[in-house]
């Protein structure tokens, strides 16, 4: 093994073992439970073109059965202790997380390693959750606000697999095998790329050593390196209706390609979104569409810088009748943060807002254990959150202006309207 580092502050402990695997520890004494975060890089990014939703269904059959274990078995050893596995997917990543009391660590983290390294996808097991993720897709087809999201990130990303539909579609999903899911699990789980986070009322030392009971003899070789295409943003304003005349909601997504996670003007680019439609009731965009002009169900933005250019994505909920008066309202919230840029008190009360929610965030085991695994994944290091209030201090009025300079142009936004919506009848 190499050598224990740390960090003052949340003071976490990093350990990478032989096999490439790296084990964060953190003690917490608030209550006498352990959260388990076992992360893996099998994401949806990672999936054939020809093999959509395979990651997706890969995260729904993994904790059906192992080779020691079955299904039942599973459940009653968890049932047992009172505690409960999800396994959960994103583009870049597959998680498998469950919180126990401090006595059943051992026991936990036999059974994550045992369901993260010996799958066996048994056919029932995985026709039983075919059917239950076409329902699922089914549903997202019927709902308005899932609807403008899928479109909008094909707009966005066409082509890439950013754009991907996480879920796939009924076609897809019918077309996967327990083969092919026991194929993209040799493919991409490998302790080169698990990243174990415990965190609670366990010492760091003794976590260590948990961690690498029973997944440091792990040898399977690392993933195929994939390499991502470029991201263009685009050229020209793009928007596409989806009608769902059924529905009494028209769901309204509006977006751009911005920026990687790494790139120097990150921070400016999060208070931008921040003061856009986030602090406090939903930032200018909730001020101006919800409360003052009563045109909006909800209205937010979001951003999510990743190891690609991530999109910047404003949803808001209204009447069909409001559309065109909610598009004109977001374009010009866009416009005015271009052209003027925030005001110094957007940028204190913004700064201000971000730094103070950030032990909110840490209140919780599950919730250190996710910050760990971010900071992990993007290399951000173990005294990130020492030097992250410095670094948003740091960040001037003109940086923000100068990130809603480069991103925010209604003329080059993806637009995706679904809904109770039809342009041609205006």
């Amino acid at each position: 093994m190499t050598t224990i580092t740390s960090a003052p502050g949340l003071e976490p402990t990093r350990q990478e073992l032989d096999n490439g695997a790296v084990v964060l520890a953190k003690a917490s004494r608030t209550t006498p439970a352990v959260t388990i975060h076992a992360s893996f890089e099998a994401g949806t990014v990672f999936e054939p073109l020809e093999h959509a939703s395979l990651s997706y269904f890969v995260s729904r059959t993994i904790d059906r059965g192992t080779t020691t274990r079955t299904a039942d078995q599973i459940a009653e050893e968890l049932d047992s202790r009172g505690v409960s596995l999800s396994v959960s997917v994103n583009r870049h990543l597959m998680s498998l997380v469950c919180t126990c009391l401090a006595e059943d660590v051992d026991a936990m983290l036999a059974l994550v390693a045992d369901v993260a390294m010996h799958p066996t996808f048994p056919e029932r097991e995985v026709a039983t959750r075919r059917a239950e993720i076409i329902t699922t897709i089914r549903q997202d087809q019927d709902n308005p606000a899932a609807v403008a999201m899928e479109e909008l990130l094909q707009l966005l990303y066409p082509g890439h697999p950013y754009g991907r539909r996480p879920r796939g579609t009924v076609e897809s999903v019918d077309q996967i095998s327990a083969s092919e899911l026991q194929a993209f699990h040799r493919e991409r789980f490998s302790p080169a790329t698990l990243r174990l986070a415990i965190v609670g009322d366990v010492e760091p030392a003794r976590a260590i050593t948990a961690g690498a009971r029973v997944f440091g003899g792990w040898r399977v070789p690392a993933p195929v390196p994939v390499v991502l295409p470029p991201v263009t943003p685009l050229a020209t304003r793009q928007q596409r209706v989806v009608p769902m005349m059924n529905k009494v909601q028209a769901d309204i997504a509006y977006g751009f390609v911005t920026i990687t996670r790494s790139d120097a003007l990150y921070y400016a680019y999060w208070l931008m979104n921040t003061i856009l439609g986030q602090y406090s009731m939903g930032g200018r965009l909730g001020d101006s569409i919800r409360e003052r002009q009563g045109m909006a169900y909800y209205v937010f933005s979001s951003l999510d810088a990743n190891a690609v250019p991530g999109p910047l994505i404003v949803r808001a909920g209204v009447n069909a009748g409001n559309v065109e008066r909610a598009l004109a309202s977001i374009d010009e919230e866009m416009v005015k943060m271009a052209e003027s840029g925030p005001t110094d008190r957007e940028i204190t009360d913004t700064r201000q807002y971000l730094i103070g929610s950030m032990p909110r965030q840490l209140e919780t085991n599950s919730g250190i254990a996710n910050f760990l695994q971010m900071v992990e994944f993007f290399n951000l290091g173990l005294d990130y959150d020492v030097r992250l209030p410095g670094i948003l201090q740091q960040v001037t009025r003109e940086q923000v202006h100068e990130a809603a300079r480069r991103s925010l142009d209604p003329a080059k936004a993806a637009v995706v309207i679904a809904g109770p919506y039809d342009p041609s009848a205006r």
